[in-house]
């Protein structure tokens, strides 16, 4: 292309607000706006450069590499792509939503030998972090990138999100995370935990009550509903409600319109619904446990929330982001050495993050110093036996046979403990390709 093209390119990229690149089909950028020099260049120029050696800092394209390419999905189909990658940026490598599109370069398809060209528009997902953080989701799996990638997708929108998961596997910061990327994210965020709730309490817990309605309301009482205006309303373990609990709540979503408890008055609501839960709802809808008609309501756009078991190569950045979190709390400093990192990522937890989380603030009251180590990691019970991998010089041992994926799954977790660094060195280690690497890698989400 001539420098006088790539001039006019350069100045059509400036009319984007947001960070954007000119690709042509070689992965070769040819112009980019201030906004990506910024948050992406850094002091270098990107120019005459392939998008991913400035993004991903390989030498290989990354469809190539076991990712999800947007500029050859484009290219394929003719059609704009999005897909969620982790990018090098001067502030480290951060989660970037990433939109390809096809540049029309004049009327019908290009002539023989002319270049195809793409912008290439990214945002920073802000609300989650790939290293180490005292707030918010942190992780950098392929089982996180998809949970992130859907939570992404979502948040812009008004869609009802339902987030499904075990316990402990951080429901309410993705519901934090959807209420933070969407246009009510100046609005409230209220939480509403569903278990445990009587029908009464439910009801003047969501809808409020006016003074007088029954003994002992000696004044008019806001609802959550209302306290949720212009912004999100949370209903944690929506599983645990009853019939006519369901059917109380189905009516709100159904009418936008609710009355406090003694009221007449019907009054309009406007508050955007996700819900969490770690049940089996189409389960119990099959089982006439929990009403059809509002499971259809509240499931617009599902998320699987993934289990520590699904993501065992973010266990180690949770860790360190989960100490740093109790240190933060209680005004101390600790770090956790290698070998106990390696501990906490043989492990297995039914109670997920929160498990960890426990576990974790436990071995800093037995610490004496700053430094957390194996011994401890003491849960004071018989739960973690020698019949699980454990670390021993280095690698780890099997007391009681496994299959050969559940072998092969902890091998993969040792060695990205052992082999700290970039998945290719990993890869290298373990005298694989980095393309085998990633497959493996998938294959065990």
């Amino acid at each position: 292309m001539t420098a006088q093209g790539i001039e006019q390119l350069a100045a059509y990229l400036e009319g984007e607000a947001e960070p954007s690149i000119v690709l042509d089909d070689d992965y070769r950028i040819l112009a980019a706006n201030a906004a990506y020099r910024r948050d992406f260049g850094g002091s270098q120029d990107v120019t005459g450069r392939r998008c991913y050696e400035v993004s991903h800092h390989i030498d290989t394209p990354c469809d190539q590499a076991g990712e999800s390419c947007p500029l050859r999905l484009t290219a394929q189909s003719g059609r704009p792509q999005r897909v969620l990658h982790l990018h090098h940026t001067p502030r480290g490598e951060e989660h970037v939503d990433v939109e390809t599109r096809p540049l029309a370069i004049g009327p019908g398809k290009p002539r023989a030998g002319q270049a195809r060209l793409y912008v290439e528009s990214m945002r920073v997902v802000r609300h989650a972090s790939s290293q180490p953080a005292v707030q918010g989701l942190v992780g950098r799996s392929p089982a996180f990138q998809a949970m992130l990638a859907r939570i992404t997708r979502a948040a812009p929108a008004e869609a009802t999100v339902l987030l499904l998961g075990q316990t402990g596997t951080g429901k309410e910061l993705a519901a934090r995370a959807v209420h933070e990327g969407s246009p009510r994210a100046d609005g409230p965020f209220v939480t509403v935990d569903c278990s445990g709730l009587t029908e009464t309490l439910f009801e003047s817990e969501l809808f409020g009550y006016e003074k007088g309605a029954f003994t002992g309301a000696t004044h008019l009482k806001t609802g959550l509903v209302e306290a949720a205006g212009g912004g999100t309303l949370f209903l944690d373990e929506i599983g645990e409600l009853p019939p006519s609990q369901q059917a109380k709540l189905l009516r709100l979503l159904e009418t936008g319109t609710y009355r406090r408890v003694g009221g007449v008055e019907w009054l309009p609501s406007d508050f955007r619904l996700v819900s969490a839960t770690h049940r089996d709802l189409a389960a119990m809808v099959r089982a006439d446990e929990f009403r059809r008609d509002l499971y259809y309501r509240i499931n617009t756009f599902p998320i699987h929330m993934p289990a520590l078991a699904e993501r065992r190569e973010d266990i180690p950045l949770l860790a360190k982001s989960l100490l740093a979190r109790i240190d933060a709390d209680n005004r101390r400093h600790h770090h956790l050495a290698a070998s106990t990192l390696r501990e906490l990522q043989a492990r297995d937890y039914e109670g997920n993050i929160r498990e960890l989380r426990n576990l974790i603030e436990r071995a800093t009251l037995l610490a004496d110093g700053q430094e957390v180590l194996p011994q401890h990691l003491d849960d004071g019970t018989s739960e973690f036996s020698a019949a699980k991998a454990q670390p021993k010089d280095g690698m780890f041992r099997i007391a009681t046979p496994v299959k050969l994926d559940e072998l092969e799954s902890r091998y993969l977790t040792w060695a990205l403990a052992t082999f700290a660094g970039s998945r290719g060195q990993v890869a290298s280690e373990l005298g694989i390709s980095e393309r085998t690497l990633y497959r493996l890698l998938r294959k065990r989400c």
